[in-house]
């Protein structure tokens, strides 16, 4: 339901229809996400009048899909165009006024196309083209290429419980779990590993292979089975016996380093570690009973190792000298910063942000629209600013306690000025500072420009320090280790802005930054309701970046909350 809504939003923007319009339905998709009701049986039972984002023209076409399984205001809209076009959306740079320009006077509606079209020339002499931006497709182009076969770990969380909680729904599994690079939290994901236990294995393969969200069957056993999903993931399950399973389950988690290091330490003891139990060579001490992951651990003399940090830098050195930290829980979060609203280039309006974060048991909410340089986003000029941050006050006498920070996401410029004056910023209770305007600076420069802007008494923290886009966009250059120093030097915090497309900062900074004194706050960077859900996911990296409950902002309590950003920076 949701993919099909927002690809009418997307053909709606091709043929050039009322903007207004096409935000409702990209809205409905993402209503349509956030719900926890079991929204099918809602809309085929016309049963969601009242829900907010979801008027009586989606309602219809909602209700059309349930019961029928299919929708012909779509299929008449998507037969307009070849469907190939939805392709040229996936292009780093393209938007749907340059894909409606090429598919008009070029009749570019695939990739095919606009690859050939760009090496001919033919883009570049479009009106409003170029050869910068021909240049930029072909790059945009070939970063889909290099990345074609991973997935953002941020967008495939709901697909994974999915397919947990069928095989746990099964009559012969007795465990289950996923395991790989998902389980360890790394950003990106190549394909998945799940893993039952159970006595009948080929019957629980033969199923697993016909669950809906499979595409294709690769391989079928009695104790493994690899399929490719309707997503194009690529994904196995290895069925094991009771005993087996904790092995196993430590074995496929990885990562490889991780556990070549741990074979090693069970060498010393005279054992071999397998996916399959310890075998214990002749005249060497038998090790403990294993019955869970943990066990393994114990045997080697090691604290347990969270998942997340099995990448071998330095976890395994800590934990045998019992020095792991105790990592931030998704729980001890009890609220958030950097968050927009339809006020910039978000979808839902300040109320309905607040009512989500309400719905979360969030005890505050920090919200962040954009500044007036970034105005393709509708960045806000000082009197919107102050206008929203009069009706933020106002809002928040009538919630009852709950509290709504009010801030912006301010543009650091080329010098590493601030988008606003200082008398504007000091208004706010606390200032995003955020790269949005790349220009042409080296690593130096750029470096540069971020600690300027960190310098400033008002910034609280700095948003996205990279300028990341998974998958997509490689950062601009930047010296991490630089930036880092500053902000432990200005107390500026950084934040982990978790939404599926930037988990950035990037991990392998966190300790880094950790060890500095720097602190983080996980922010997500919502454009809607449904994205302030992604704080779960940031939680889950900054564990992976070693961060512990006191090194999060934004597991203080709303009274704590206040104290810091009253006490000048400086002083913190």
């Amino acid at each position: 339901m949701a993919e099909t809504l927002e690809k009418i939003a997307l053909l709606l923007e091709l043929k050039g229809e009322n903007p207004f319009k096409v935000r409702a339905y990209r809205q409905g998709a993402e209503v349509v996400l956030s719900m926890e009701e079991d929204v099918v049986e809602l809309a085929k039972n016309d049963e969601l009048k009242g829900i907010k984002g979801i008027g009586e023209a989606l309602r219809d076409k909602l209700g059309e899909m349930a019961k029928t399984g299919g929708l012909g205001f779509y299929e008449k809209l998507k037969a307009e165009f070849p469907e190939t076009v939805f392709e040229l959306f996936e292009v780093q740079g393209l938007g749907p006024k340059k894909i409606k320009a090429m598919y008009d006077k070029l009749g570019v509606d695939s990739l095919e196309k606009l690859k050939t079209a760009c090496e001919e020339g033919k883009v570049a002499e479009l009106p409003g083209f170029g050869a910068k931006t021909q240049t930029k497709i072909l790059e945009g182009m070939a970063a889909n290429e290099k990345y074609a076969d991973r997935f953002k770990l941020g967008s495939i969380g709901a697909l994974v419980e999915g397919i947990l909680e069928m095989l746990r729904m099964h009559p012969e599994v007795s465990r289950v779990a996923v395991a790989g690079s998902y389980r360890r939290a790394k950003e990106s994901v190549g394909d998945l590993d799940f893993l039952v236990s159970t006595k009948e294995g080929a019957l629980v393969c033969e199923d697993f292979t016909t669950l809906p969200e499979v595409d294709a069957v690769i391989a079928c056993g009695d104790t493994k089975a690899s399929v490719r999903l309707k997503n194009g993931m690529y994904c196995d399950l290895r069925a094991v016996k009771n005993e087996e399973f904790p092995f196993a389950l430590q074995y496929f988690t990885g990562s490889k380093e991780h556990n070549v290091a741990l074979r090693s330490l069970a060498q010393k003891r005279g054992w071999s570690l397998n996916e399959y139990g310890f075998t214990v060579a002749e005249g060497s001490e038998a090790p403990p009973e294993v019955n869970e992951e943990w066990d393994i651990y114990r045997a080697l003399d090691l604290q347990f190792i969270e998942p997340e940090l099995r990448e071998n830098r330095g976890e395994i050195e800590a934990a045998a000298e019992r020095k792991l930290p105790k990592l931030v829980e998704w729980s001890n979060l009890r609220g958030t910063f950097h968050n927009h609203t339809t006020e910039s280039d978000g979808l839902d309006s300040l109320e309905g942000m607040v009512d989500e974060a309400m719905e979360l048991g969030l005890q505050y909410l920090g919200i962040s629209d954009h500044s007036k340089s970034t105005a393709f986003a509708g960045g806000l000029n000082e009197e919107r600013l102050l206008k929203q941050v009069a009706a933020i006050r106002e809002l928040e006498k009538t919630l009852g306690g709950f509290r709504i920070f009010a801030g912006n996401e301010v543009d650091i410029l080329m010098d590493g000025s601030l988008d606003f004056a200082d008398e504007i910023l000091e208004q706010l209770d606390f200032v995003v500072a955020s790269v949005h305007n790349f220009g042409k600076l080296d690593e130096d420069q750029m470096t540069n420009r971020i600690c300027r802007a960190m310098e400033n008494e008002h910034v609280t923290m700095l948003g996205h320090l990279s300028g990341r886009l998974l998958l997509k966009r490689e950062g601009y250059p930047v010296d991490h280790a630089r930036i880092i120093d500053c902000a432990a030097a200005t107390r500026t915090v950084i934040e982990l802005n978790c939404s599926p497309m930037r988990m950035d900062m990037d991990w392998r900074w966190w300790k880094r930054a950790r060890d500095k004194g720097v602190l983080c706050s996980i922010n997500p960077d919502a454009h809607s309701r449904a994205r302030l859900h992604h704080i779960g996911v940031g939680a889950r990296i900054a564990r992976k970046g070693w961060l512990r409950r006191e090194d999060v902002l934004n597991t203080r309590s709303v009274k704590e909350i206040e104290e810091f950003l009253r006490t000048p920076k400086g002083e913190r």
